[in-house]
């Protein structure tokens, strides 16, 4: 079977469309920080002021939310002084999109040239002592989705070949464990493994990821994070680990729960997201 590329033009009048879209929308504000929020973590756009909301119906080439926990919107607004656009809900490659589409609303937020991504995401925990609940910073990834958003030509604004050696930003994540700290918060740190989906993973898988360095895994996060470093975004990510990986417990996986634990733990999580933002 021959598969033939998208072409290179079709890929960027799609990012630049949505782009477009955003901008005629944001009623000339200027974010500077863009939020990707995962499952059971939409709230903490209440913490924003003076909130305007675009649903993705609106934005050009943005596809329908179809996960619970997702609103399919973004909303600007404004946080600790700056102004901030968040994205609720977020195009998973299990849903059927493909890898441009899974990095499609990054790439357009650095259309509108906003310098720093924070994501956020519900993950199942690998590492032993990690119980659920807890909150992990992500130093660095795995990419078990065997897809990459800069396949193919590259699209204006991105690098060929851009360096993953600090994916996640060393100074935003040290920042983090100082707001962490100072909030009394418990925040670990560790690899997050990044898979296909939607089912979720064997017992043997999971040992396969644990013995490969995974402290934790789930199924978005790691193409947003590749797109956005070709664009020369700095990245910020956390997973609320909201369940045990399968084989570490007889408890059976279930959305529900992962809904359930997100939930509980946004508040904690958001305090040092908006501390980290407060911090410049």
């Amino acid at each position: 079977m021959t598969v033939t590329a998208v072409p290179v033009s079709t890929r960027s009048r799609v990012v630049a469309g949505a782009a477009r879209s955003i901008r005629e929308r944001l009623d000339g504000r200027t974010p500077t920080i863009a939020l990707i929020l995962g499952s059971g973590l939409g709230p903490f756009v209440t913490r924003f002021a003076d909130p305007l909301r675009i649903p993705f119906a609106d934005i050009a080439g943005f596809p329908a939310a179809t996960i619970p926990g997702h609103a399919g919107e973004l909303v600007v607004g404004t946080l600790a002084g700056t102004t901030v656009l968040a994205q609720s809900g977020r195009f998973h490659l299990y849903e059927g999109h493909g890898a441009d589409t899974a990095a499609l609303a990054v790439r357009a937020f650095a259309e509108l040239g906003i310098g720093t991504l924070i994501l956020t995401n519900a993950a199942g925990g690998i590492r032993r002592t990690f119980g659920q609940g807890t909150v992990m910073l992500i130093a660095d990834h795995l990419n078990f989705t065997f897809r990459n958003p800069l396949a193919g030509g590259v699209l204006d604004g991105e690098q060929r070949f851009p360096d993953m050696s600090d994916p996640y930003d060393s100074t935003l994540r040290a920042r983090a464990r100082d707001v962490a700290r100072a909030m009394g918060v418990a925040l670990e740190e560790g690899v997050y493994a990044g898979v296909l989906g939607p089912s979720y993973e064997t017992p043997a898988e999971i040992r396969m990821l644990e013995r490969v360095g995974a402290d934790a895994v789930g199924m978005s996060t790691v193409l947003e994070v590749i797109a956005a470093r070709a664009r020369g975004m700095r990245c910020l990510g956390f997973s609320t680990i909201t369940n045990f990986a399968a084989g570490l417990t007889l408890h059976r996986l279930d959305h529900r729960d992962v809904m359930e634990v997100a939930a509980r733990v946004q508040g904690q999580l958001g305090d040092v997201i908006e501390g980290v933002i407060r911090g410049g």
